[in-house]
């Protein structure tokens, strides 16, 4: 007697798979409920820094147009002067004011943080477009803080609240990226950010107060 053996169609495919068909799609990932509302904060906080200053700089503007001063509600003294901040060379180093960069940059990070809330999952070169622009985000805050300090000689309180959001995202982006193998990273490193990347924003922001408070020490202590 011959045996027929019985297969069920269910469990296979109806044509062989092409290996177009069986290559893995490109994987995408969303983020912790955590780590998007850090970016609505960390991006509203930006825009609401680059909001003030631009209002401020077109007051200062209009003052100067009608041959009057105006003085913005953040100069408190000679160091905290964001009178002096707005009026300088570097407050328009790509021929417009910085601000209305940061309207758009920050703009961006809320739209990200708020489509993450919904849930939303990117792929892995949207994770690293983001990253790169944080990068640029916090290099170009480097190079305004320096100029602030020792060009400018003033502080501005609302370019101050753009650098720390800036650097706290920066930080928690690499941090996400580096857990989730986008960037290659050591497994050492990758268990350092799963468990202390708060440490490397503290750290950062900490050092930038010590320059801040270092730069001034006369007038602090006066």
């Amino acid at each position: 007697m011959s045996k027929t053996t019985v297969r069920d169609v269910d469990m296979e495919p109806e044509h062989p798979a092409s290996p177009e068909q069986s290559a893995p799609a490109p994987r995408a990932e969303g983020a912790s409920r955590a780590l998007a509302l850090l970016l609505v904060i960390t991006g509203a906080a930006g825009v609401l820094a680059a909001w003030v200053i631009t209002l401020d700089k077109f007051k200062l503007l209009e003052a100067k147009v009608r041959g009057e001063t105006f003085v913005p509600g953040c100069s408190l003294n000679p160091v905290v002067s964001c009178g002096s901040v707005m009026e300088s060379d570097q407050a328009s180093v790509f021929g417009f004011p910085n601000p209305m960069l940061g309207l758009v940059t920050y703009g961006i990070v809320v739209c990200v943080g708020m489509s993450l809330l919904a849930r939303a999952r990117f792929p892995r070169w949207y994770w690293l477009t983001f990253n790169a622009g944080t990068l640029f985000g916090v290099v170009f805050c480097a190079w305004l803080m320096y100029q602030s300090l020792y060009r400018i000689n003033a502080l501005c309180l609302w370019c101050s609240l753009a650098w720390v959001a800036t650097i706290i995202m920066f930080w928690y982006v690499t941090s996400f990226n580096v857990r989730k193998g986008f960037l290659p990273a050591p497994g050492w490193l990758k268990s350092f950010f799963g468990e202390f990347t708060w440490v490397l924003p503290v750290l950062h922001i900490g050092i930038i107060g010590m320059l801040i408070l270092t730069r001034w020490w006369d007038f602090w202590t006066s």
